[in-house]
C-alpha cells in the first residue's frame, strides 16, 4: 500500500485516526475551559464564553478596563527586608508620642474602634510604606493625607517603629469565627490569584505586605473594591490590583469576613 493511499481520505483507517484525534482535542478543550470553571463552587460564572475567558486567565471584570493614568501617582518606596532600618534606642518612646495623634481613628492601644486599620503588631515596613504613600500622594485619603504630608522620614520611622513594638490584640470587630475559605488558604490558581496568606501572614509574609487578621471586615472589604476599581494604586508592581479585579464579590466579602474572624493574639515586635 502506498503512502499516498495510507493517508488518503478514503482510507477508512486514516479516517477513524483523525476522527479519534479530533475527539480528544474537543474533549480536553471542553474539559479544561468548560467543565473544570464550572466545577469550582467559588467561581461565578456568567456563561460559556466568561467560562474560557476564566479558564485562560483573561481578566473579564469592568475594572480591568480602567488602568492607570500615565500621570498618576504610584508609590516610590522601594521595599527590602531592611525596611525601616532598625530603630534608634528613643524611636519607639518618640514613635509613642506621635502616635497621640494616631488615637482618636486607630485607638490608644493601636486597636481600632471605627473600622479603620488595627496598627498594634503591624509589620514596620508596611506602615512606613504606607505612611510615605500619603505623604507623596501615591495613596490619598481625606484624614491620613493632611497628616502624614507633615511627617519627616524620622516621623515615619518611628510611628513604624512603635506601632510595630505593641502587642497585637483582640480587635472590636469580632465575627463569629468561621472556616478558612479557599482564596484565603489555596487562592485560585486558574485564574492567577495566589493565597492571600502567601503574602499576609496566615502562611507566610511578603515584605511591605500588611498583617491582615484582625482588621474590621469593612475596612478589608473596602480595600479590595478600591484596588479592583483602581482608586488605589499604590501597590507595587500591579500585585493587589490584579488580583481583586479576579476576585468575585463572594471572595471578596468571604476574605473580609475570614479575617475580621481571627483574633490576632499573636505577639510580633520590631
Amino acid at each position: 500500500m502506498s503512502e499516498d493511499s495510507v493517508l488518503s481520505p478514503r482510507n477508512a483507517w486514516f479516517r477513524r485516526a483523525v476522527g479519534v484525534t479530533a475527539g480528544i482535542f474537543v474533549a480536553t478543550a471542553l474539559g479544561g475551559f468548560v467543565l473544570l470553571p464550572y466545577a469550582q463552587p467559588d467561581l461565578k460564572v456568567a456563561g460559556l464564553w466568561d467560562a474560557i475567558c476564566s479558564a485562560a486567565g483573561v481578566v473579564r471584570t469592568p475594572s480591568a478596563q480602567a488602568p492607570a493614568e500615565p500621570d498618576a501617582r504610584l508609590t516610590k518606596v522601594v521595599v527590602t527586608s531592611a525596611l525601616p532600618a532598625t530603630p534608634a534606642p528613643d524611636a519607639i518612646g518618640r514613635g509613642a508620642t506621635l502616635a497621640q495623634q494616631c488615637a482618636i481613628c486607630h485607638g490608644p492601644t493601636g486597636v481600632s474602634r471605627a473600622d479603620s486599620p488595627n496598627l498594634a503588631g503591624q509589620y514596620a515596613a508596611a506602615i512606613y510604606k504606607q505612611l510615605m504613600d500619603f505623604k507623596t500622594g501615591a495613596r490619598v485619603n481625606a484624614v491620613m493625607t493632611p497628616f502624614a504630608k507633615d511627617l519627616s522620614e524620622r516621623d515615619m520611622q518611628d510611628l513604624a517603629s512603635y506601632y510595630a513594638f505593641l502587642p497585637r490584640l483582640p480587635g472590636y470587630h469580632p465575627v463569629q469565627e468561621k472556616p478558612a475559605p479557599r482564596i484565603v488558604i489555596n487562592g485560585a490558581p486558574m485564574r492567577g490569584i495566589a493565597p492571600c496568606g502567601s503574602c499576609h501572614g496566615a502562611l507566610d509574609n511578603k515584605t511591605g505586605s500588611p498583617w491582615l487578621e484582625g482588621q474590621p471586615a469593612a475596612y478589608v472589604k473596602a480595600q479590595l473594591f478600591a484596588f479592583a476599581s483602581g482608586e488605589r494604586r499604590n501597590d507595587i508592581s500591579q500585585q493587589m490590583r490584579n488580583i481583586a479585579r479576579r476576585m468575585t464579590p463572594e471572595e471578596i466579602q468571604l476574605a473580609s469576613e475570614w479575617y475580621a474572624s481571627q483574633p490576632s493574639t499573636t505577639i510580633h515586635t520590631n
